[in-house]
C-alpha cells in the first residue's frame, strides 16, 4: 500500500513534464498509474480478506503515537476497488475531452492523480491522524480540481464554496477524532472499533459520543447532506471528468466510507440515529426534488448524486447486516452508474455545445450508441432491472422493511420506510427526465447539431454501463466480497440475517415497493408540466446557497467592522496594545499570586564583573536609540544594545550563543541600512507630549514586569532541569561535544527544520514585495557600468535604455568573468574606497574557508551551519559593498531561490532517508571510519542536516541583498540616468533655441 501510494504521488509529481512531451495523450501514461494499481489490488484479494487482513506499519514519531498506519480490510477492498478502476477510466477520458494545447493539462492531470492516490490513502488508513491528512489532501486537490477554469468566476466562487464548507467539517472532524484517540489511549482505528463498545459505556462515554458526532460533521460537509448539500451542485463547474471522479466515485464518498467505517463500533452511539437517518432521508428528498427543476444535464445529475448521498449515508449508517450489505452494493452501483452519466453528460456537451435540455433534440438519432449507454446508466440509477441499481435497491427495500415493521421496529421506523419510498419515485422521475431532455427529440425544438464520437472517447462510460449490466446479472461476486463486512454487524440484539444481492428474490414486500415507485415515478414523468406547476408555487426564500452566501456576507461585514477599530495603520497603537497585554496578563498574575520573590538573587555576577560594562553599554545603546534623531544612529545604537548581549552570553560560558548573536546583529545591521537608503533620514514622526508620556509608562511596566517573569520563573523549579542530560544526550546520542549544535541538528531537529522552513519563507516574502516580475537572481555581466557613464540616450528612445547600457558596457568596461572584484569599473569614484577593496581582496576567501570550518567543526567545538552560513553571508555582503550589484553577481552565480530549495531539499533528505533504512525521521548515524593522512575519522550524519542550514542560510542573506540591496541600487540607477537625460534634453532644445533666434536675428 505504501509502495502503491508513493509510485501514484512521483507520477503526480512529473506528470507535468509527461505532459509536454506527449500533450493529451499523456494521460493514458498517467492512466497506467491506477490501472496497474488496480490489478496489483485483485490480487490481494485473498490476504485482505483473510484475518485481520494485510497491515503496514512504518514508525514516525513513537513518543506522539504518530506512525503510517495502513490496513487492507474488506471494506478498504471495495472502496480501492471504485476508486483505482474508475480513477483508470477517467484518466482515459480525458485523453480525448480536453483539447491537446491546453497548457494547464500538466496540472490538471497531476492533481486528478494525486487525489486518485489521497482517496487510496485516505480508505487504506488505519490511524487517525494519517486518515484525517489524506482527507484534508483530498479537499485541497479538489479545489484545486474545481476551480480548474480559473478565469471563471463561476468556478472560482464553487471552488472556494466547496473548499470552505468541507474544511469547516474538516476541522470539526479533527476535534473528534483526537477526542476518540484519547480517550482510547491510541489512534488506531482497528484497536479503537475493538474498543468501541467500552468506550461507549466507560466514564469518558459523553465526550466519545460528542466526538462521534463531530466526525459525522466531517462526513455530512463531505457527502454533502443537508444543510452543507448547496456546494456539490455548484461544484459542477469544474470539468465534467472532475464531477465523473470527484462528485460521483470518489471524494463524496469519502463521507460515506467514514461512516461505514465507524458504524460497526459505534452505530449504537446515543446520537447516531437520529443524525445519519435524519439528515440522510432530508438530503435524499431535497435532492430528488431540486433535481426535477433542473433544465441542464449536469445539474440534474449533481442534485441527483446529493439524493443518492443521503440514501447513501442512511443504509450503510443503519447498523445492521442487511443493511450494510445492500449499503456497500448500492455504493459500487452508484459508483458505476453516475459515473458512466457524467461522462456521457461531458460527451454531448462536447459535442454539441450545449447542456440546457431546452435546446437538446435529437441526439439519440445523432449518436445510438451514446443513448444506449446513457439508457443503460439512468436505467440503473432508477432501480430498472437486471441491472446493478435494481439489485441494490432491492437489499435496500428489504433492509428498512426489516427495520420498519419488525417487532422491534421503532416508532419512526416506518415513516423512514416511506420516506424511502418518496426518495426512490424522486429518482425514478429524475432519471426519466434526464434521458428525456438528453436524448429525445422534442416538438418543435431543432435537431442539435451533434459531432461524431470517437470509440476512444465512448469507450469509458461504456464500460462503465456493461459493469452495470454485468452486476447486475451475476451479483454474486460483489456479494462475496461485501459478505465479511457485513458480518461485523451480527452480534447486534437486534440484527437479521445479512441475505445475499441477488436479482430475483421472489414476490416480496420489496418488489412491491420497487413496482409502487416505477408507477408513481412514471406518472410524476409524464406529468410533468403539472409536477413544474406545483414546484412553482413553492416560495424559494429556503436555498442552502443563499444562507451561505448570506453567512459569508454577514462574516465579512464583522470583519470589516473590527478591522476599522483595531487595524488603524499606527504603529503606536499596534505597539501599545501589544505590549499593554504583555505585561498587564502577567503582572497580575503575579500580584494574584502573591508569592515571595526566590533567595540568592543577585545583581552583578561576582565572578565575571565585565557584565557591568556589557550592561552599561545595552543601557547606553537603548537610551541613546530612543533619543537617536536619525534613523542610522538609531539602528546602530540598537546593534549596539545586540552586541553587549553577545558580550553577556560569551561572559556567561555560552560561546555558540555569542558568536551566533554577533553575526546576526551584523547582517541585520546591514539589512536595515540597506534598507533604510529608501527612507528619509531623519525621523520626523515623533510623537509628543502626553503620548510620549503614555508610551514612556507602557515601556517601563513592559521592561519591569518581564525582569520579574524571569526571576519567578527561574526560582519556580521543582523538577530537574532536561537540560542537564543534555551533554550526556548530545555525546552518547548525536555524538558530538558541542550541546548547542547537536541540540539544534539532532535533538530538536524538528524544530530547527520548522525554523529555516520560516526563513525561506521570509526571503520570499522579502523578495516578492521587492521585485516586480521576478526574481531578480541573476544581474548580466553585461549590464554592469560606471556609475553616471550612461549619459543622454542620443538616437535611443526612452524604452531603450538596456541597448544603450550594453553599448557603454562596452566602450568602457570590457568585465570579464576572469575579473575580480571589478569596483574601479562597476562604481562612480564618489562610492570607492581603495582601502576597504584591498581589505576586502584579502579576507574574503578567508572567511568562507572560516564559514566552512564553522560548518564542519561545529559538532564539537562553537559553530554550526547557522553560525557558518551568516559568516558566509556576510563575505558576500563585504564583495557586495566593496564592489557594489556587478561584483554580488559575479561572486554568486547561483540564484538565492535555488540555494534555499536546495538548502530545504538536503535537510529534509536527512530526515526521510533514515525511513528507508528502518529508521525514523531525523533519526542520526555514527559512523567511524579510517582515511590515510587523516587518520581516523567519525562522522556524523545529522551533519548532512547542518549543511542544508547552511545553504539555506547563504540562500537567505544573498536574497536579502539582492532585493535590498542590486534592486534598489538599480532603481537608483534608473532615476538618476533619466534625470540626466531629462537634463541632457533641456539643454539641447535650449541651445537649439538659442541658435534659431540668433539665426532669425
Amino acid at each position: 500500500m505504501i509502495t502503491v501510494l508513493a509510485i501514484t504521488f512521483v507520477a503526480a509529481t512529473v506528470a507535468p513534464l509527461i505532459f509536454r512531451k506527449l500533450g493529451r495523450n499523456a494521460f493514458y501514461v498517467l492512466a497506467a498509474v491506477p490501472a496497474a494499481a488496480f490489478v496489483w489490488l485483485l490480487f490481494q484479494y485473498e490476504s485482505a480478506y483473510s484475518t485481520g487482513g494485510i497491515e503496514e506499519i512504518l514508525p514516525w514519531i513513537p513518543t506522539l503515537k504518530l506512525e503510517l498506519a495502513f490496513r487492507m480490510d474488506p471494506l478498504a477492498w471495495v472502496m480501492s476497488l471504485l476508486i483505482l478502476g474508475v480513477g483508470s477510466l477517467v484518466l482515459v477520458y480525458c485523453a480525448r475531452y480536453f483539447k491537446d494545447k491546453d497548457p494547464d493539462l500538466g496540472g490538471f492531470g497531476a492533481q486528478l492523480l494525486a487525489f486518485a492516490g489521497a482517496m487510496f490513502g485516505l480508505v487504506t488508513s488505519d490511524d487517525l491522524l494519517m486518515l484525517f491528512i489524506f482527507w484534508e489532501l483530498t479537499t485541497i486537490l479538489s479545489y484545486l480540481l474545481i476551480g480548474y477554469a480559473r478565469t471563471r468566476l463561476a468556478a472560482r466562487r464553487s471552488a472556494l464554496q466547496a473548499l470552505m464548507v468541507t474544511t469547516a467539517g474538516g476541522l470539526a472532524m479533527l476535534v473528534g477524532l483526537i477526542i476518540l484517540g484519547q480517550a482510547a489511549g491510541t489512534y488506531r482505528i482497528s484497536t479503537i472499533l475493538d474498543q468501541a463498545g467500552s468506550l461507549m459505556a466507560g466514564p469518558m462515554q459523553g465526550a466519545v459520543a460528542a466526538a462521534v458526532v463531530l466526525v459525522l460533521a466531517g462526513a455530512v460537509t463531505k457527502s454533502a447532506l443537508v444543510p452543507f448539500h448547496f456546494w456539490l451542485p455548484g461544484a459542477m463547474a469544474a470539468p465534467t471528468p472532475v464531477s465523473a471522479y470527484l462528485h460521483a466515485a470518489a471524494m463524496v464518498k469519502a463521507g460515506i466510507y467514514i461512516v461505514a467505517r465507524l458504524a460497526p463500533g459505534f452505530a449504537e452511539s446515543q446520537f447516531w440515529l437520529p443524525v445519519v437517518l435524519g439528515l440522510g432521508l432530508a438530503t435524499m428528498l431535497v435532492g430528488g426534488y431540486r433535481a426535477l427543476r433542473q433544465t441542464d444535464i449536469k445539474l440534474i445529475l449533481a442534485y441527483g448524486t446529493v439524493s443518492q448521498l443521503g440514501f447513501l449515508t442512511m443504509v450503510v449508517g443503519l447498523g445492521r447486516p442487511d443493511a450494510a450489505l445492500a449499503g456497500l452494493g448500492l455504493l459500487l452501483a452508484h459508483g458505476l452508474f453516475k459515473a458512466a452519466l457524467f461522462l456521457v453528460v461531458g460527451i454531448i456537451d462536447h459535442q454539441s455545445g450545449t447542456r440546457d435540455i431546452r435546446k437538446l433534440s435529437g441526439v439519440f438519432r445523432s449518436s445510438r450508441a451514446l443513448g444506449v449507454v446513457a439508457a443503460i446508466a439512468a436505467a440503473s440509477m432508477a432501480g430498472v432491472p437486471p441491472l446493478a441499481g435494481f439489485v441494490a435497491k432491492e437489499s435496500v427495500f428489504e433492509a428498512f422493511v426489516h427495520y420498519g415493521t419488525g417487532h422491534d421496529a421503532p416508532v419512526w421506523g416506518i415513516w423512514i420506510l416511506v420516506g424511502l419510498v418518496v426518495g426512490s419515485i424522486l429518482t425514478f422521475a429524475y432519471s426519466a427526465r434526464f434521458m428525456w431532455g438528453a436524448f429525445a427529440t422534442k416538438p418543435g425544438v431543432e435537431p442539435t447539431p451533434f459531432k461524431p464520437i470517437k470509440p476512444a472517447f465512448l469507450a469509458a462510460p461504456a464500460i462503465l454501463s456493461l459493469l452495470t449490466i454485468a452486476y447486475g446479472v451475476w451479483p454474486v461476486p460483489v456479494d462475496t466480497w461485501i459478505q465479511p463486512y457485513a458480518a461485523l454487524f451480527a452480534d447486534r440484539p437486534d440484527a437479521v440475517d445479512a441475505g445475499h444481492l441477488a436479482l430475483w428474490h421472489g414476490v416480496t414486500p420489496a418488489l412491491g415497493l420497487t413496482a409502487i415507485t416505477f408507477a408513481a415515478g412514471a406518472a410524476m414523468f409524464y406529468g410533468r408540466n403539472f409536477v413544474s406547476r406545483a414546484q412553482g408555487l413553492v416560495p424559494d426564500w429556503v436555498d442552502g446557497d443563499r444562507a451561505y452566501q448570506n453567512t459569508i456576507g454577514a462574516l465579512d461585514d464583522i470583519a470589516v467592522w473590527i478591522t476599522g477599530r483595531t487595524q488603524r495603520g499606527s504603529l503606536y497603537f499596534y505597539l501599545a496594545v501589544i505590549l499593554t497585554v504583555a505585561f498587564a496578563v502577567p503582572a497580575t498574575a503575579l500580584i494574584m499570586a502573591n508569592k515571595p520573590l526566590p533567595e540568592g538573587i543577585y545583581f552583578i555576577d561576582p565572578n565575571s564583573p565585565l557584565q557591568i560594562v556589557a550592561g552599561a553599554g545595552i543601557v547606553v545603546g537603548a537610551l541613546a536609540a530612543v533619543r537617536a534623531n536619525k534613523r542610522f544612529l538609531a539602528v546602530l545604537m540598537v546593534s549596539v544594545t545586540g552586541y553587549g548581549i553577545a558580550l553577556m552570553f560569551a561572559l556567561q560560558g555560552a560561546p555558540d550563543l555569542a558568536l551566533t548573536q554577533m553575526l546576526v546583529e551584523t547582517i541585520v545591521l546591514v539589512a536595515f541600512v540597506l534598507a533604510m537608503r529608501s527612507l528619509p533620514a531623519e525621523l520626523r514622526d515623533r510623537t509628543g507630549g502626553r503620548l510620549r508620556v503614555i508610551r514612556v509608562i507602557i515601556g517601563a511596566a513592559f521592561g519591569i514586569t518581564m525582569i520579574f517573569v524571569a526571576i519567578y520563573a527561574m526560582g519556580a523549579r521543582v523538577a530537574t532541569p532536561v537540560s542537564l542530560e543534555f551533554p550526556r544526550l548530545a555525546y552518547e546520542g548525536g555524538g558530538g561535544l558541542n550541546v548547542v549544535n547537536v541540540t539544534l541538528v539532532d535533538i530538536r531537529a524538528w524544530d530547527t527544520f520548522g525554523e529555516i522552513s520560516v526563513l525561506a519563507i521570509a526571503a520570499t516574502g522579502v523578495a516578492s514585495l521587492i521585485f516586480v516580475r521576478s526574481r531578480g537572481d541573476r544581474i548580466k555581466t553585461s549590464e554592469a557600468v560606471p556609475e553616471g557613464s550612461v549619459g543622454r540616450r542620443t538616437g535611443v528612445e526612452r524604452g531603450s535604455r538596456a541597448d544603450a547600457t550594453l553599448a557603454v558596457a562596452k566602450k568602457f568596461t570590457g568585465v570579464t568573468r576572469d575579473a575580480w572584484l571589478v569596483a574601479g569599473r562597476t562604481l562612480a569614484p564618489e562610492r570607492r574606497s581603495i582601502i576597504f577593496e584591498v581589505v576586502t581582496r584579502l579576507i574574503f576567501h578567508s572567511m568562507i574557508v572560516f564559514s566552512l570550518y564553522l560548518l564542519l567543526a561545529g559538532h564539537n567545538l562553537p559553530g554550526g551551519g547557522f553560525a557558518g552560513g551568516l559568516t558566509a553571508g556576510l563575505a558576500l555582503t563585504i564583495r557586495y559593498l566593496a564592489g557594489g550589484r556587478f561584483e554580488l553577481s559575479e561572486a554568486a552565480t547561483v540564484s538565492a531561490g535555488t540555494l534555499l530549495g536546495t538548502g530545504l531539499a538536503t535537510a529534509a533528505a536527512s530526515g526521510v532517508v533514515p525511513l528507508f533504512l528502518g529508521g525514523q525521521v531525523f533519526q542520526s548515524a555514527i559512523i567511524e571510519f579510517w582515511l590515510p593522512v587523516f587518520g581516523n575519522i567519525k562522522f556524523v550524519t545529522s551533519t548532512i542536516f547542518d549543511i542544508g542550514v547552511y545553504i539555506v542560510v547563504v540562500g537567505l542573506a544573498l536574497d536579502v541583498l539582492r532585493s535590498l540591496g542590486a534592486e534598489i541600487d538599480e532603481h537608483f540607477e534608473g532615476q538618476n540616468s533619466l534625470a540626466e537625460e531629462d537634463a541632457a534634453g533641456l539643454a539641447e532644445e535650449a541651445a537649439e533655441s538659442a541658435a534659431s533666434g540668433k539665426g532669425t536675428a
